[in-house]
């Protein structure tokens, strides 16, 4: 089912009574979201990614715009009648009911032409279930599941139906970090195999790039930029989403923009060819390459070999941090300085007003 959403803005009246200025959770959002992917909304707190999220299911109703699912106008239906499955953060599973009845539930509520018979109910509930591999927990409560079981439970709980969208706001978050990263390869699965287009609500962007195939960065309630995640790393439109994606994160320089060059401090580090000024400079963590004659010379704070990689920690009087260099575990870092070359299509220049990137040679 393609999403497609037109100019959708939400504001909120301000709680303070003596500004009436509204809270735009969501300025102006257009997307179409292709049928059958599963596409990530990202960003930090605040920047109006779950509030998208209710409004896609109908629990918030927009101040403006439209959204369509295929060429249905759903932007004033109830969420009932809109098709979506949800699960959300805390799991919301009824803890007086086993695993199977909570899957039944939804089907145990249709009415009318929609009403199933108890054995075709409990077929799909079983099939739910095997979808996500919980066949064998069907008799438990929930209070006898781990955080990993229960989101699978409620993750079965809104597929039962076989939505036309479905919607997950942070599945992830009360997972410890081994679950996480085995539900959402799990997430990923159930998504291939049954084709349902998916939006998945998350803050961390290591969970929206593994599993997604388009990445919505938000910052403010306005769209930063979409794409596939791999070429958002790559090509980041400004200074937010390099700093928001990548982990080490990305090391920020003040930089100045000269005779043809990049200059870091006193090192004319790349040629790049745009006008003079003063700029922001973005460099990956693996954009490194340790060189004796290297053009950037950082003092060094730390090394930490990680097994197949070592992690430099090294500053700079341009550095806005500690630079963290990522480079191969068989480069040996001896003495108080290291000099590096830069991989250029790792490096990032930046308008210092604007923060928007500046594109040179």
């Amino acid at each position: 089912m393609q999403i497609t959403l037109e100019h959708l803005t939400k504001a909120f009246p301000s709680r303070n009574r003596k500004e009436k200025a509204e809270v735009i959770a969501v300025n102006d959002f257009t997307y179409e979201i292709p049928d059958g992917t599963l596409t990530g909304l990202l960003g930090p707190s605040g920047c109006g990614k779950s509030t998208t999220l209710n409004l896609i299911c109908g629990l918030e109703t927009p101040t403006s715009g439209k959204i369509y699912f295929g060429t249905d106008d759903v932007t004033h239906l109830p969420p009932e009648a809109r098709g979506v499955g949800i699960v959300f953060q805390n799991y919301a599973l009824y803890p007086h009911l086993t695993v199977l009845e909570n899957i039944l539930f939804p089907l145990q509520n249709l009415r009318g032409q929609e009403k199933l018979p108890k054995n075709v109910m409990l077929d799909k509930a079983k099939e739910a279930a095997g979808l996500v591999q919980i066949e064998q927990l069907l008799d438990r409560r929930p209070k006898e599941l781990s955080g990993g079981q229960q989101q699978r439970v409620a993750i079965a709980r809104a597929l039962v139906k076989r939505p036309r969208v479905l919607l997950l706001d942070e599945p992830l978050s009360n997972l410890d970090a081994r679950l996480r990263l085995q539900t959402r390869e799990e997430i990923r699965r159930i998504q291939r195999e049954t084709g349902i287009t998916t939006v998945f609500v998350t803050h961390d962007q290591e969970e929206a790039m593994s599993i997604s195939d388009q990445i919505v960065v938000m910052k403010d309630g306005v769209v930063q930029q979409i794409g596939q995640p791999q070429r958002v790393y790559d090509d980041p439109v400004n200074l937010f989403v390099t700093k928001f994606l990548g982990t080490p994160p990305v090391n920020v320089f003040e930089g100045e923009i000269r005779s043809g060059q990049l200059y870091l401090g006193q090192d004319a580090v790349l040629p790049f060819a745009a006008p003079d000024k003063n700029v922001y400079v973005g460099i990956r963590p693996e954009g490194f390459v340790p060189s004796e004659t290297g053009k950037l010379a950082c003092a060094v704070q730390a090394v930490e070999v990680m097994g197949r990689d070592t992690s430099v920690v090294c500053t700079h009087p341009a550095a806005q941090a500690r630079i963290r260099a990522i480079i191969s575990a068989e480069n040996v870092i001896q003495g108080n300085t290291v000099r590096f070359d830069l991989k250029p299509y790792k490096v990032h220049v930046f308008d210092r007003d604007s923060e928007v990137r500046i594109y040179g040679n």
